[in-house]
Formats: C-alpha cells, sequence, structure tokens
C-alpha cells in the first residue's frame, strides 16, 4: 500500500486524468485506480469524494445526475477546459518530481562543490 501522504498528493492529478477518458462516477473511478495499481492503491468514498467535490468548485470538473429505471441515481463528473489545462500543469510537475527521484535512486546526484568561504 502506498503511504496516505504520497496517495494524498497524487489524487488530484490521477483524478483529472481518469475524467480526461471520460464521464465517470465516483465508485468506478475508485474501482479503476484500484485495477491500474494492481490493488496497491485502494481510495475510500471517504477519500474521494472531498476532492471531487473541491475540483468541481475550482471549476475543473462538473457533474450531473443520471437517473436510470434499474439502478440508483448516479453522480456523473466531467473534466472541463479549465480541469485538461490544470491536467497538463500537474503532469509537467510530475514529470520533473519523476525525473529527480529517478537521478537519485539511479545515484546521479551531481558533485556540486560548496560556495568558498570569504
Amino acid at each position: 500500500m502506498l503511504s496516505k501522504n504520497l496517495t494524498a498528493a497524487s489524487t488530484r492529478p490521477i483524478i483529472l486524468g481518469v475524467l480526461k477518458q471520460g464521464r465517470s462516477y465516483g465508485y468506478l473511478i475508485i474501482k479503476k485506480i484500484k485495477d491500474m495499481s494492481g490493488g496497491k492503491m485502494e481510495w475510500s468514498d471517504g477519500m474521494i469524494y472531498p476532492v471531487l467535490h473541491k475540483l468541481e468548485k475550482e471549476g475543473l470538473i462538473v457533474s450531473d445526475w443520471v437517473m436510470s429505471k434499474d439502478k440508483r441515481p448516479r453522480k456523473y463528473y466531467e473534466i472541463t477546459e479549465k480541469g485538461k489545462l490544470e491536467l497538463q500543469a500537474e503532469q509537467e510537475q510530475w514529470s520533473q518530481v519523476t525525473a529527480v527521484l529517478d537521478m537519485v535512486w539511479k545515484g546521479q546526484i551531481p558533485k556540486i562543490l560548496p560556495d568558498a568561504e570569504v
């Protein structure tokens, strides 16, 4: 299982990324994340819905209720154009973090001499 801190930090870009692929509802997003992570990321209702509501309040996603005859109503979420721009910014930031982590793990840390004392 991933740490709570890492899970919390990655929730926003993951949700936006999933919604960029198409509309979805909360429980299905939870299932997709669990499947994609091989069960290592298990999100709960109590974790995802506050994030979805915050993303909606920020205008990054929109939602609507879909009624069905044989199923209970579901609230579907969809990414907005503003959300797509935010996702692109998140991707760039995560790419930078990943690149630095990769260098650190491979031992490719540059040798920098300390500044000479005056």
